[in-house]
């Protein structure tokens, strides 16, 4: 008998993932969620995979398990319906851990920042190599075209969340795939709407690091003292250290340039490899810097890595260029941190051929709404030449301090039309147009190269 799953919040990136590895398990797959659009929608009805919208009691099936979203709380009618029906349901990281990673040697990558590009780096080093892994990733790595597959070898890679499991399981999602091999990318205060603090992250870290065998291996960047603090709370595998500064550290990245777009990785027992590649930032030399060290833990070698990073294409909503008009660049980017918005704009400045970077940015993530990082803003945003903020009607405080506080030009608009016509007015050839945000921002990207357009057609 073909067995049957529901999922409750499917859309989302993590959620529809575990829907297309059920479906190529042989499940029978169907789901819903408030939003069932585009792309994850499509991608999930090429699959034959039956969606939803809304949580209409009415389509929740009798006989199949319901993994339930982390987004969805009590007092929803679907979670009401399936407590009082006393229907079957699992959490989506307990059922990825049963029905999938049971039987595979799990590569996994954690950290507040880069866990997307840096999983999707690890992916295609293995794929690179021809060990074909399983992966499951946060975002959708353009060397794949899906965020996640089952893969016919051993290996599965996973970008390991630190989000809450469900309403039921308030443990970090990583906690359930009990990796044999683990990146930790480095380590800062976030969802501040489920941790009150950093120490309570880093307990849920260590969590994780409890869970890794002796047998296994740890990369944690060097001497970083959020990290430090997390291991000497007990670390019983073998670890090995990354760096693009510390030089002592076993693993270590010499940037040739500040776009890291050139640079040595030194390995340990003295190897050492140029890397030319396509991607930018020193924060993508990180990222790449744990992906070979834990593909070599399963047998790729260093210069076999080097080779495959100069095929990454990257990732997509990862400083991804969505067009370009009249020489005029517009980038899509996830940063929703004010480390991560430092990191991009860090990146892009200098250029070879580009004037001036302009920054976009939507500052939507719970952490955000909540003011948690309203002073590390402005100085997050130091790298652009001038930054124009979105004041968002659920924000709940005003952006003014931080344009305030702005070392550089910057503006506040409250309406995406005024503000697409703000940057359209600013924007000149061979400029970079980095919008920053976590959700779709009311499709900015092709309202802003439409505009840009128009203007240069006149």
């Amino acid at each position: 008998m073909q067995q049957r799953l529901h999922i409750l919040g499917i859309c989302g990136t993590f959620m529809g993932g575990l829907a297309l590895l059920a479906r190529e398990l042989g499940w029978e797959v169907s789901g819903c969620d408030a939003n069932v659009y585009p792309p994850m929608s499509d991608q999930l009805a090429a699959a034959g995979i039956a969606l939803h919208e809304g949580f209409d009691p009415e389509h929740l099936p009798d006989d199949a398990l319901i993994v339930v979203g982390n987004a969805l709380s009590r007092g929803n009618p679907a979670v009401e319906a399936v407590l009082s029906r006393g229907l079957r349901y699992q959490s989506g990281p307990q059922w990825l851990a049963e029905a999938v990673l049971a039987d595979r040697w799990v590569l996994a990558v954690s950290g507040t920042h880069g866990k997307t590009t840096a999983s999707s780096m690890l992916a295609w080093l293995l794929e690179d190599a021809g060990l074909s892994p399983g992966f499951l990733i946060g975002g959708v790595p353009l060397n794949f075209g899906v965020s996640a597959r089952l893969g016919s070898g051993s290996f599965f890679v996973i970008e390991a969340d630190e989000y809450d499991t469900a309403f039921f399981d308030k443990r970090a999602k990583f906690v359930h795939y009990r990796p044999r091999t683990l990146i930790v990318n480095n380590l800062e205060f976030d969802h501040a709407d489920i941790y009150p603090d950093l120490a309570a992250i880093q307990r849920q870290f260590h969590h994780l690091l409890r869970c890794v065998p002796g047998n296994g291996r740890v990369f944690t960047p060097r001497a970083v003292p959020a990290v430090e603090e997390m291991l000497e709370l007990g670390c019983w595998t073998p670890r090995e250290t990354l760096s693009t500064e510390d030089s002592q550290a076993d693993w270590y990245a010499l940037l040739a340039d500040t776009g890291g777009t050139h640079w040595q990785l030194n390995a340990p027992g003295g190897e050492t490899l140029a890397v030319s590649w396509g991607q930018r930032g020193a924060h993508n030399v990180a990222n790449a810097l744990g992906a070979c060290a834990a593909a070599r833990h399963v047998g790729v070698t260093p210069k076999h890595a080097v080779n495959a990073l100069q095929g990454f294409l990257g990732v997509r909503r990862r400083l991804e260029l969505r067009g370009e008009v009249s020489n005029i660049r517009v980038y899509d980017d996830f940063a929703h941190h004010p480390t991560a918005i430092k990191s991009t704009l860090a990146a892009l400045q200098g250029a070879a051929g580009r004037k001036r970077v302009l920054a976009v940015i939507e500052p939507r993530s719970n952490t955000m709404r909540m003011g948690e990082h309203r002073s590390a803003l402005a100085p997050s945003t130091a790298a652009a030449d001038e930054v124009f903020w979105y004041q968002p009607k659920a924000l709940g405080w005003s952006l003014e301090d931080v344009i305030d506080s702005s070392a550089v030009p910057a503006s506040i608009s409250e309406d995406i039309d005024a503000l697409v016509a703000r940057i359209v007015d600013h924007a000149l050839p061979g400029d970079d147009v980095v919008v920053m945000s976590n959700g779709a921002f009311g499709g900015i990207h092709e309202r802003l190269l439409s505009a840009l357009a128009k203007r240069h057609q006149e």
